[in-house]
């Protein structure tokens, strides 16, 4: 089978760091164009890349390109509709985390998806980890017995000035959100691939410290089907970093802190053992992986859009509940 031919679409940090990168060290796939607002920007990235499609118009870079995958890595209220037209464009698509804004934003393009026989996912490259999968093996052989807490926490210092090129995450009308969106989108999704949808959220949400329309910090109880609690914690107010999952059944425990590297500590009874799981050295290589084995398989990506949604619906829940002091039932 012939390399996966992508086009780049959004060309910050993460595309620069990870997604270029990712798709260029895979022997399935080959980097065939970018796609960028500023074509002289777009220009320099494609040299550094060595990448021949340059293009600054998103139509014309579909129509051009030639590409089979078209890899949205824009600001979040630029994704739905970009992904929209690469649907109807005929291109398998993955679209970088959160799927967008709100789930009622959301819903046109899952449902293209759905209706659509291209690959369509969301870019939460933690399901494709190994203390993920892990985890979600314990739990599906009920090593920790009844499930009774989940703890989560990010905390760190955001603040960019209005000329850096992070400014777009603390305005609303891009981002949707504060560290709710941009981390806790990932969080939570992590949480619903362990334990399912919660049954009711209750949460605040406050803008304490920092410059911006976004809030800084969030404090989120979850209650889930089975009785499980959850909480979540969010800052980007704090100085001190913080990036922590802990989960305690009634036999046992796992903790991930840090979230994403270090060692992984597992406790069962009296019994500690600390695990290796460390992350791929590009994280997105593993999620590239995913998505091509999806297509030349002709099966599901390991986040699908209609899973995605799902961070979605919790983070409307979530911001609902902060807005009106109230419990709010999913």
């Amino acid at each position: 089978m012939a390399p996966l031919s992508w086009l780049l679409v959004g060309l910050g940090a993460i595309a620069r760091k990870r997604i270029a990168p990712a798709i260029q060290s895979s022997s399935r796939s080959r980097l065939a164009a970018v796609c960028g607002s500023n074509l002289e920007q777009a220009k320099a990235f494609a040299q550094d890349f060595a990448v021949e499609g340059v293009f600054s118009n998103l139509n014309e870079a579909l129509q051009d390109s030639k590409a089979d995958a078209v890899y949205i890595a824009t600001p979040v209220d630029l994704h739905v509709s970009m992904a929209l037209e690469s649907l109807k464009a005929d291109k398998h698509v993955l679209v970088e985390k959160p799927l967008g804004r709100t789930a009622t934003e959301c819903l046109p393009l899952v449902q293209t998806a759905r209706n659509s026989t291209r690959v369509a996912a969301c870019a939460y490259y933690r399901r494709c980890s190994e203390r993920f999968r892990h985890l979600r093996a314990m739990l599906d052989s009920d090593a920790f017995g009844p499930l009774l807490s989940v703890r989560m926490m990010y905390a760190s210092w955001y603040n960019p000035g209005p000329q850096s090129s992070g400014h777009w995450r603390v305005e609303r009308a891009r981002s949707g959100g504060g560290p709710l969106m941009d981390m806790g989108s990932h969080m939570f999704d992590i949480l619903i691939g362990l334990c399912g949808m919660p049954q009711t959220v209750f949460a605040t949400v406050e803008h304490t410290l920092q410059p911006y329309d976004v809030e800084d910090s969030a404090a989120v109880m979850m209650r889930f089907n089975t009785k499980t609690l959850a909480t979540a914690n969010f800052h980007w107010n704090s100085h001190y970093w913080a990036h922590e999952l802990e989960l305690v059944g009634l036999e046992g425990s796992m903790k991930w802190c840090p979230f994403d590297s270090g060692l992984v500590t597992e406790t069962m009874g009296s019994e500690v053992r600390t695990l290796d799981l460390p992350p791929a050295h590009n994280v997105h290589s593993p999620l590239i992986a995913d998505f091509e084995e999806a297509v030349c398989e002709g099966r599901s990506p390991v986040s699908p859009l209609a899973e995605a949604l799902k961070a979605n619906l919790l983070l409307d829940a979530v911001y609902r509940s902060g807005a009106t002091r109230q419990e709010v039932r999913l």
